[in-house]
């Protein structure tokens, strides 16, 4: 509905020169109390009401003063073309009871008085409610409604149907005086929906659905619907009744070991248990070839089917007879695995090569990641170094624990080297080694004069140096309390600001940090930072001192001996008996220790083969060997180490290498302890 529908047209006007006396008179003439004002060009530039003129006799304006002078300005219009309720609307909101109407070029058309907005508005309803009828008439459930006064107010078509009552009968009628539906006033009284009700009417099974009208917060009356389900109940019956049916059936060709498929009589598959999807077969051809003979045929049929794969399966078809008439309407395939021990231990033969594949390809990832700056021959190391190359994987922050010499920082290289951040730079920063007053400025950097002897350029800190990389912080626990607080805040923002400067350069780096101390007890001393701790701490590896795990010490011995044979090109090795000394001590500086001893020894001792005697004092004080050092002792030893190199590198000349001596030597000394070589 639009504005013009409704609209006064050609509604009197007045011009802004006519005085209050004319203005007067034409209302008296016209019986209006208002009239829009129209300018010199004839566009609406006012309106003039009753009010105006009460205004002008209170303050005795003077009969002849022009209209404009009193008129309203800035007055609302509304197009022709608008919805009726757009003007209703804006009525409403801006509290006038006439709205000029006006073209697309604003010439005045008509006035929209409240007279023409309720005219408007109750044509608007009736045809609402006319067309909500249509609606409910429409549907082909029944519907019926009723208000607080349980006075009956819809009633629709599909419900004189069901209920056998026309609408003109129970219209504007009391529930009470009908049967139908005894329950909806209790929804009215207690407003709560009912759903799903199955209720016997005039011979048929309908379910109702009744629920309250709900205006803000108060039940202002009752709706039901209702839908004839006997036809629907009977089907779902039948449906409910095949469909267990054919569960069951199914459940049966499921629970079958064998593949059972179900074809018809043209050879299509249109039905196959879960066993027959295990087997992961393609054998449709075959399937239908088997069918339509068995269908040919009217008798079983048997086969033998082998496939590329070795595996073999014996088919049989078996075809179904109608009741009735005795013709085949379909054929059930039998589909058996003949060869699944052959498949089982097939499968057992390949696990046992995946296993060494993957033992393999293990030992390959360690040697490309450990290189050969790291020996490990104890389980201890293993551990942490398959822990290491796990998360390396993840950017998680890592809190190295040891004794100094243990090999700290070559666990951080590993895990650097196998991180996806490899490729990125590797920072290390040694907080014990830099001095308290220059460490902030080396680990943030400084913008140019931000102090006393700052480089004009300025500096860029090591820790926007490893962006995009790794950030390793030894000796950790001797970073001041004050930088732990700016490095906390460093780690949870990922933002550094150098000293001088007010703004920030986002970081990306990976955080490793590593200690010989205890900071559990230094941070209940309040010597460390609990939140820092905790903010490192989040994976945690011990690595052990080199005195617990004895069975690294002759592999590092060896490695040891072989880098510093290659950097001085010397030729040493070392004896069973100074191995045994070596093996036993308490080893206080760790690897670091001990790689220290073997350089000395390789440059000092005159001969190639150290020997005990030239081990220092101290080695043969506080050996805690087993065995007192005779022959027979060191015979054992000797025996033991060779036996122990060769099941690992499986090779006379491998050992031979590790020990630097000739191979015909270690073959002849197998022969002598009698340690058998591996069978090929």
């Amino acid at each position: 509905m639009k504005v013009y529908q409704f609209m006064t047209p050609m509604p009197v006007t007045l011009k802004e020169t006519y005085s209050i006396k004319q203005a007067a008179k034409l209302f008296q003439k016209h019986s209006i109390d208002g009239a829009p004002v129209l300018g010199e060009s004839g566009k609406i530039t006012g309106i003039f009401t009753k009010t105006h003129l009460y205004k002008a006799i209170v303050n005795e304006y003077d009969y002849d003063t022009p209209v404009n002078v009193l008129m309203k300005n800035n007055i609302k219009t509304i197009n022709a073309n608008r919805p009726a309720s757009e003007a209703w609307q804006t009525a409403l909101n801006h509290h006038i009871g006439r709205l000029p109407v006006v073209d697309d070029n604003d010439n005045l058309l008509g006035m929209m008085t409240r007279t023409n907005l309720v005219r408007a508005f109750e044509k608007g309803m009736l045809e609402n409610i006319n067309q909500l009828n249509a609606i409910l008439d429409s549907a082909h459930n029944g519907i019926y409604a009723i208000n607080r006064d349980k006075i009956i107010i819809t009633f629709n078509k599909a419900a004189e149907q069901l209920t056998g009552l026309k609408p003109s009968k129970v219209l504007g009628r009391k529930l009470s005086e009908f049967t139908f539906d005894p329950e909806i006033p209790g929804i009215l009284e207690g407003g709560q929906p009912q759903y799903g009700k199955k209720v016997a009417l005039n011979g048929n099974l309908v379910i109702v659905n009744r629920t309250p009208i709900i205006s803000g917060n108060f039940v202002i009356g009752a709706v039901a619907i209702m839908q004839d389900i006997s036809e629907l109940e009977s089907i779902s019956k039948e449906l409910s009744e095949t469909t267990e049916l054919y569960e069951e059936l199914n459940a049966v060709l499921n629970s079958s070991y064998d593949g059972m498929l179900v074809v018809d009589k043209r050879g299509q598959v249109i039905q196959h248990n879960s066993a027959y999807e295990k087997m992961g077969l393609r054998i449709d051809k075959t399937i239908s070839d088997i069918s339509l003979e068995a269908t040919k045929k009217s008798e079983p049929v048997t086969l033998v089917h082998s496939l590329e794969d070795d595996r073999q399966f014996l088919l049989t078809a078996n075809p179904v007879h109608k009741r009735d008439r005795g013709k085949i309407s379909r054929v059930v395939v039998n589909c058996r695995d003949i060869s699944e021990l052959n498949n089982l231990r097939r499968q057992l033969e390949t696990n046992k090569e995946l296993s060494q594949i993957y033992h393999l390809e293990l030992e390959s990832l360690r040697t490309k990641y450990l290189g050969h700056t790291m020996v490990c021959n104890s389980q201890a190391m293993r551990n942490i170094l398959d822990l290491a190359v796990r998360v390396a994987r993840v950017d998680t922050s890592i809190l190295i624990l040891g004794e100094s010499g243990v090999g700290k920082d070559v666990v951080t290289s590993i895990i650097h080297r196998a991180s996806k951040r490899s490729q990125g730079p590797f920072i290390r920063i040694n907080c014990g080694a830099i001095p308290e007053n220059l460490l902030e400025s080396e680990l943030f950097g400084y913008e140019p004069g931000a102090f006393t002897g700052a480089s004009k350029e300025g500096k860029p800190g090591l820790l926007e140096l490893a962006h995009g990389g790794t950030l390793f912080f030894d000796e950790v626990a001797e970073l001041p309390l004050p930088l732990q607080v700016k490095l906390l805040a460093v780690l949870q923002e990922r933002e550094v600001t150098r000293l001088g400067s007010t703004k920030s350069t986002s970081i990306d780096i990976r955080l490793i940090a590593a200690t010989n101390k205890d900071l559990d007890t230094l941070v209940k001393n309040g010597q460390f930072r609990a939140d820092l701790y905790y903010r490192l701490n989040v994976v945690p590896i011990t690595i052990p001192p080199l005195r617990k795990r004895q069975a690294d010490i002759p592999f590092l011995i060896i490695h040891f001996l072989r880098k510093f044979n290659e950097r001085y090109n010397l030729n040493k090795s070392i004896s069973a008996d100074a191995m045994d000394y070596l093996v036993n001590y308490n080893w206080p500086g760790n690897v670091r220790e001990l790689e220290n001893l073997i350089e000395r020894l390789a440059v000092i001792t005159a001969y190639d083969t150290i020997n005990s005697k030239d081990l220092p004092t101290i080695f043969l004080q506080q050996s805690r060997r087993l065995n007192p050092p005779n022959s027979q002792g060191e015979v054992g030893n000797e025996k033991e180490l060779i036996e122990e190199l060769y099941q690992r590198f499986k090779s006379t000349r491998k050992v031979a290498e590790a020990l630097g001596i000739h191979q015909s030597t270690v073959v002849r000394k197998m022969r002598k302890y009698r340690i058998k070589p591996a069978a090929r």
